[in-house]
């Protein structure tokens, strides 16, 4: 495998003032000084209505809140063939609500992201743990700063630990000195100096500071304290000088104007380590437990500094053993006195000093490189492997095709403002068959499935069209939703079929928890509980199964229904009982013969089973779906689907034709939830083998998805293609491609979910 060569770093950078833009400068600058050889590029975030003047290393910058900038920011990291990203995480530096524009970017990418975080939660509100949850999925490895961060991880977030590394925060490999002659050079010589650096903002505690002075300089009346730092930008937006002016104020009014020094500057580094070497005593009042990482702290350590500080999870894990001093938050009084003892007791202090330069030698920004770098060469190096291995080739590495991207052409062009035509002669859609309520549930869950993966989302006008169509087809006289209308916008049964019902009952589980709009969701939630009580008399073993993959999701979003619950229960066993009636060792199925969406139902079964803890539903869900997979296969190894014209048929083997794209969609979903339930990798071969039938892996060796137009046609014959792009074939396509692209994005890194003990009958 060739070495590392190209790597882009996303985050804030200078000039744009935070720590989050200092840290992504810093690092960026260890790499490449590290391994010259490597170009180096930063995607920064520019925040909303600011204009930087970034340096050449920032090759793209993105307007935080502008979704679409996200997306061309994916595009061009995927152009330049960077071989790993590495993400500067922090709540607030990303537009969307909890940072959620930035998964749009994060899915799309196709080499490996190595995600640092500044901040851990450790009760994070449900819009930021599910951006966590994203994030963790789509990242190859989590770096953390401090211990406490990864205990966190694990124990909230249930991240494995072989996920996560530790890597403490870099500092400047400075020489240990005396700070005499930085005081002379900066006009503080012959003064006791206390240090606070950093962005003013009210949770530093620098009030709590000032009102410790007096105590302090009872026992050295040379003291003074020196706050050193601009007001953060956010609250200069917000309040303009005001805190500043109120910390000047309480200043003056304890007489210490000469006692305490405001200077309101962002320095460089250079100018800001002139000030760390010149205190005697480095000083951390933060009033908040959860701050999970200080840069301040980590330089002023480094530099060997007597550091005093309140215990957040940082400072208490640096500190430890005596490394520093920790009082309690908010106390003035316990503040001043260890601050006064340790200006009055140098060989203490000079003691400790020496104790955190020595501590801190593995924190240089030169270690912190060779430790990401080993990082971003691993999970390159477990791609790679990944790639390999779901190639079936154990022979020479070799490149993977890349996935087609999502196109919505010729979607877009089968609907109109009624909603998705059923049919299309060519890639033109045939007005003369109209529309049914199948077609358009299967259009809601494409719209669902865009928002998940972060791909091209369908426009919020035609997610409402499909929608105000399957609101319409709801029958309240016959309680049941209709299923064909003609072109006239006219009703054409006043119920449909028991399959048609129950699809549209998936869609509507699946929009009630996935849609991107609240409103629509709240529609979905409602309509559904209306409507599913019709699923009691459902007789069809795929209507049973469409319904529970609605469930699957309702139950999610309305998690109090006890009455969803327990239907849930009723079609699981159904299902349980027609395999268990139909079954035999060469028979592993529900029915006595195999039809249309086969995969669906051991599907149903092992969602249901994971998501309801019945181990016997995922059993036999895996056990069904292996036998239909088998069936599947070609001895040439591609993926062949049950033919059409082996319906009806009884306990046959299936026939070759005709081939339909639904099959193959239902075999992706299925052996993705196979793979979520038990972790073996050959459930993600057969995915993607099902997913190659569309792309020409089929045994007609005959690409069947119109990549530039993202149409689909309708299937094989045994001597052709089915030229016509309908309904169903185009949106089975879409869902597949959402799936795969979505596997792909993670870079093979999901880890398995928390298993069921599964029942091995």
């Amino acid at each position: 495998m060739t070495a590392l060569s190209r790597l882009a770093f996303i985050g804030n950078s200078l000039p744009r003032r935070c720590g989050i833009a200092t840290f992504t400068t810093d690092l960026h600058h260890a790499v490449a000084d590290a391994r010259r050889e490597i170009e180096v590029a930063i995607v920064a975030m520019t925040d909303h209505g600011q204009v930087y003047d970034y340096p050449p290393v920032v090759q793209l910058q993105i307007n935080d809140q502008n979704p679409a900038e996200y997306e061309n920011a994916a595009d061009f990291l995927n152009a330049g063939q960077f071989d790993a990203v590495c993400l500067q995480h922090e709540f607030g530096i990303f537009g969307g609500e909890a940072g959620s524009h930035l998964l749009a970017l994060l899915s799309r990418l196709t080499m490996p992201i190595v995600t640092t975080l500044h901040t851990v939660l450790a009760e994070p509100k449900p819009a930021q743990r599910a951006v966590m949850k994203r994030l963790v999925e789509v990242s190859a490895k989590i770096v953390v700063m401090a211990e406490k961060a990864r205990e966190l991880l694990r124990d909230v977030y249930s991240v494995p630990a072989e996920r996560i590394e530790v890597v403490p925060h870099g500092i400047p490999d400075s020489a240990f000195l005396e700070p005499d002659e930085a005081k002379a050079r900066l006009g503080f010589g012959g003064k006791s100096v206390i240090l606070t650096f950093g962005l003013l903002s009210p949770n530093k505690g620098i009030e709590v500071m000032i009102d410790a002075m007096p105590s302090i300089l009872q026992s050295r009346p040379d003291a003074v304290y020196v706050v050193l730092g601009a007001t953060h930008p956010n609250l200069v937006r917000c309040e303009g000088e005001a805190y500043r002016e109120r910390l000047m104020a309480r200043v003056h009014a304890l007489g210490l104007d000469d006692q305490v020094v405001f200077l309101d500057r962002f320095v460089d580094q250079r100018t800001l380590l002139d000030f760390i070497s010149m205190c005697d005593v480095y000083v951390t009042p933060y009033l908040n437990e959860a701050q999970m990482t200080s840069g301040t702290l980590a330089y002023s350590f480094g530099l060997g500094k007597a550091v005093v500080s309140t215990p957040y999870w940082h400072a208490r894990e640096l500190l430890a053993d005596g490394r520093g001093v920790l009082v309690p938050f908010g106390d003035a009084t316990a503040i001043g006195a260890e601050i006064a003892h340790l200006l009055t007791d140098s060989a203490r202090r000079d003691a400790m000093r020496r104790d955190a330069y020595s501590n801190s030698r593995s924190m240089t920004w030169e270690r912190t490189a060779e430790r990401y770098l080993s990082i971003f060469e691993k999970v390159r190096r477990t791609q790679r492997l990944k790639m390999i291995a779901s190639q079936g080739d154990d022979s020479a590495p070799t490149e993977s095709p890349p996935l087609p991207q999502m196109q919505l052409g010729h979607f877009l062009s089968m609907c109109d403002d009624t909603g998705l035509f059923q049919h299309a002669i060519h890639s033109v859609p045939d007005r003369s068959h109209g529309y049914c309520v199948d077609d358009n549930a299967r259009a809601l869950l494409v719209a669902c499935a865009l928002s998940n993966c972060g791909d091209h989302r369908m426009p919020e006008i035609l997610t409402t069209r499909v929608a105000a169509f399957v609101q319409h087809a709801w029958n309240p006289d016959t309680r049941r939703f209709r299923n064909f209308m003609s072109f006239e916008r006219r009703w054409l049964e006043d119920s449909g079929s028991e399959d048609s019902n129950g699809r549209t009952l998936w869609a509507l589980g699946v929009c009630s928890r996935n849609d991107t709009s609240a409103r629509r969701r709240r529609w979905a939630t409602a309509l559904f509980a209306e409507a599913s009580s019709i699923a009691e008399d459902f007789r069809s073993p795929r209507a049973w199964a469409f319904t529970l993959l609605g469930l699957d999701a309702y139950c999610i979003a309305a998690p109090k229904d006890s009455r969803a619950a327990s239907l849930r229960r009723l079609l699981a066993d159904r299902l349980m009982s027609s395999l268990a009636s139909a079954e035999t060792k060469e028979w592993v199925w529900f029915e006595d013969g195999l039809a249309y969406d086969n995969a669906r139902l051991p599907q149903a079964l092992i969602a249901t089973g994971l998501s309801a803890s019945v181990p016997a539903y995922v059993a036999a869900g895996l056990r069904s779906l292996r036998w239909l997979m088998a069936l599947q296969r070609t001895a040439a190894g591609h993926f062949r689907p049950v033919g059409s014209d082996s319906f009806g048929d009884k306990r046959r083997l299936p026939r070759s034709f005709d081939q339909q794209p639904l099959e193959a969609a239902a075999a992706i979903s299925a052996c993705l939830a196979a793979w979520r339930a038990d972790g073996d990798s050959r459930w993600k071969s057969d995915a993607q083998r099902a997913f190659a039938w569309f792309l020409g892996g089929n045994d007609l060796a005959a690409p069947l998805a119109d990549l530039e137009t993202g149409g689909c046609r309708d299937g094989l014959h045994p001597d052709r293609v089915n030229e016509n792009q309908g309904a169903e074939s185009t949106v089975s396509y879409l869902l597949g491609l959402a799936e795969i692209r979505d596997l792909a994005h993670l870079g093979g890194n999901r880890t398995k979910p928390t298993q069921v003990r599964i029942l091995r009958v």
